[in-house]
């Protein structure tokens, strides 16, 4: 037996070398750090062949997807927009309806106002085409930040036309006590 006041670390046991105990005898087609691969298999599918078109860059033209497939990627953040126009026509409606007077006017404000939006929209697309996929080679994944950057419009918008309120002014002063 081992001494007892030494540290375990130091401890050492000597064991006989028994027969048939240890490491297995390695199989001759097994090499250590390499595996074993199959034989390649043949697809069976045949995929369409694309024309591919070298751009000045060296890098082979992305195939053309459907149109369908552009109009569900501008799907992809579009409830940003959609909340916010719908808080922008809420706070029209609340400036509108305070005028007492014609509506034609206000609609057309607020028709133009959509419009500004979707030339925002269109410009946030263009420079995300621009500067995220040209210059930094990346994918788009949607229309996030286009939809996001309309609806910080959007939001804007409907915020000015309640500051334009005066009944909406005065509450807002009264709540927050200035």
């Amino acid at each position: 037996m081992a001494d007892q006041t030494q540290p375990w670390a130091e401890r050492t046991v000597e064991v006989p070398p028994q027969p048939g105990v240890g490491v297995p005898p390695q199989p001759d087609a097994f090499s250590r750090g390499r595996a074993t691969v199959g034989p390649r298999r043949q697809r069976t599918e045949q995929f369409p062949v694309v024309d591919e078109h070298v751009h000045w860059a060296g890098q082979a033209e992305a195939p053309r997807r459907p149109m369908s497939w552009h109009a569900a990627q501008l799907k992809i953040g579009g409830q940003w927009s959609a909340a916010a126009g719908l808080f922008a026509f809420v706070c029209w409606g609340i400036w509108a309806i305070s005028g007492r007077g014609d509506l034609g006017a206000p609609l057309l404000t607020f028709l133009l106002s959509l419009l500004v939006a979707v030339g925002l929209f269109a410009l946030a697309r263009l420079v995300g085409r621009v500067v995220w996929e040209r210059q930094l080679g990346r994918v788009r994944r949607g229309a996030r930040g286009a939809h996001l950057v309309s609806a910080v419009f959007l939001t804007v918008l409907g915020i000015a036309y309640l500051r334009q309120t005066e009944w909406v002014v005065s509450a807002w002063n009264w709540i927050t006590g200035s």
